[in-house]
């Protein structure tokens, strides 16, 4: 009896599954084991390089991902613990001749390329025979090597650069779309699983509960408006966009909400959909060719600002990470200008992600990451810039790592080059000197809500009884509002931790004196 794994690393989903698909299709396969690996290099050995939000996500998305083996073909998921390498080895050992064939999806990340090159050449010398896939355009649109190896590819650094790369390796169909493939339907019928001794996989019961003794925080319990998992990922997929012409047609991302939907502080005004791109329990050609149906139904908005627009800026940052050294580097890093920041300032720091910065604004956005694992685009664009060239003057790198680790749709490729283009040290970067008010009103391009000021306070309960004037700089109050609000600034709520509109003058200042020595140099 001949056995395949199939190994789901970004790809938790049985729709648009190559790697699943072939193994159903191969003629020489009898049995499949579908594989999940813990990894202590990607999670950390304690688990301490995710926040409990993402941990809960990902637990959810592989207990949907389990159940619906066992649904649909009587399966079930295997999961490991143990680096990649090792668990590779010991499997090959322990199933020996009847190992024939291992499928996956490729990942551009630095290190999964290392770890799959090193399970190659592993797997190849104890046998030969083992047929070993690493399946292109799974998770991005693109096929990311061909692309980066063609002749004329050029880092792209713009929409119009991504649309070129587009256009060279896609045709237009009569109606001017790129011709994407469709998804491919998950499989009919699937192998069984193999009865062999020796694999001792953990439950789903029993790695949350690992877990959640390591992080010393019930998972579980954690509450979020976005349940992981495949089901969900469709389910929001149909409520977001599929049908929903009216609002993928005119979708502008740059018009959407940083403080959320109108009434419904913890709905997204956008699709809400990135978490399940993240761990691939949605396909990111399902939904482009869902809002494709949608686009054919009459005008539509148009890239950048288009869900088409959006998903194609995501394949840019896949492409520079991947060509691009030192990509999560703020030196050696061609697309990073080496902006002398200033020295790790732990109060500063901890301020800003604890969402105690006196900026209400701020600090709701922070809290909201905190309590749910996202936050809107906008909303990332503001908290940036106050970290970075606004108005603490902290290392991009140092906002980045807060955002991996908490972030249900952390990724590497995208993390990087999001916080490089926000800080304002990329060639795709906006000017530097086009700063964001973190005191904002409602004609501000952060797009924030202030009529009731409803999004502040759910997040800053400190400020619930607050005049929606004063909402977002209430500091400025008169004691007498403060105290009518039950809320003196400075006891109940902090203080400014800095006169933003001084620390934004200094840190200009600054940012165009590290420009002009580097231009010097």
């Amino acid at each position: 009896m001949k056995t395949s794994i199939v190994w789901f690393r970004k790809s938790l989903r049985l729709h648009d599954n190559p790697a699943l698909m072939a193994a159903c299709e191969n003629e020489q396969v009898d049995s499949i084991i579908p594989l999940y690996i813990i990894d202590p290099d990607i999670f950390g050995g304690k688990f301490e390089n995710w926040s409990p939000n993402r941990l809960r996500f990902l637990i959810e998305s592989l207990s949907d991902l389990d159940k619906q083996l066992s649904t649909r073909y009587g399966s079930q998921l295997v999961l490991i613990e143990g680096k990649a390498e090792d668990v590779f080895e010991n499997l090959e050992g322990l199933l020996g001749e009847s190992f024939n064939s291992l499928y996956c999806e490729y990942s551009s990340d630095p290190w999964e390329r290392k770890k799959f090159s090193v399970i190659q050449k592993t797997l190849s010398e104890k046998n030969q025979a083992i047929q070993l896939q690493s399946i292109d355009s799974f998770h991005t649109i693109l096929d990311v090597e061909k692309v980066i190896s063609s002749p004329h590819f050029r880092n792209p650094k713009s929409m119009k650069d991504i649309d070129r790369v587009f256009a060279s390796h896609f045709d237009k169909n009569e109606h001017g779309f790129y011709k994407i493939d469709d998804p491919i339907p998950e499989p009919e019928n699937s192998k069984p699983f193999p009865q062999i001794s020796g694999i001792h996989p953990l439950s789903i019961e029993d790695l949350t509960t690992q877990i959640s003794r390591e992080v010393k925080t019930d998972i579980m319990s954690v509450k979020s408006y976005f349940p992981g998992g495949e089901t969900e990922a469709l389910s929001r997929l149909k409520k977001k966009v599929s049908g929903q012409i009216e609002y993928v047609n005119t979708f502008k991302k740059p018009k959407t909400m940083s403080t959320n939907t109108t009434g419904e502080p913890m709905e997204p005004s956008t699709t809400g959909l990135s978490p399940y791109l993240s761990v691939g329990c949605l396909s990111v050609r399902k939904l482009w060719k869902e809002c494709e149906k949608c686009q054919l139904q009459g005008p539509h908005s148009q890239p950048p600002e288009s869900l088409h627009g959006q998903l194609m800026f995501r394949e840019m940052f896949y492409l520079l990470s991947r060509t691009v050294d030192h990509w999560d580097h703020d030196q050696s890093n061609e697309m990073c200008k080496e902006i002398e920041w200033g020295e790790y300032d732990q109060e500063k720091m901890e301020a800003w992600e604890k969402g105690q910065t006196g900026f209400p604004l701020i600090d709701a956005m922070m809290r909201q990451l905190e309590a749910t694992g996202w936050m809107h685009h906008l909303a990332r664009h503001a908290v940036s810039c106050f970290l970075t060239r606004g108005q603490l003057w902290q290392n991009w790198k140092y906002g980045r790592d807060v955002f991996d680790r908490k972030l249900l749709d952390s990724d590497w490729a995208l993390n990087n080059g999001n916080w490089l283009w926000l800080s304002g040290v990329a060639p795709f970067s906006m000017p530097y000197f086009r700063l964001y008010n973190p005191c904002p009103d409602a004609k501000s391009s952060l797009n924030v809500e202030a009529q009731t000021a409803e999004f502040i306070k759910f997040w800053v309960p400190e400020l619930k009884d607050f005049p929606p004037r004063y909402i977002y700089e209430p500091h400025l109050a008169s004691e007498s509002i403060q105290s009518g609000s039950n809320c003196i600034i400075g006891k109940d709520y902090p203080s400014p931790i800095v006169d933003r509109k001084e620390s934004a003058k200094e840190n200009l200042a600054k940012f165009k004196n590290s420009l002009s020595r580097l231009k010097s140099a």
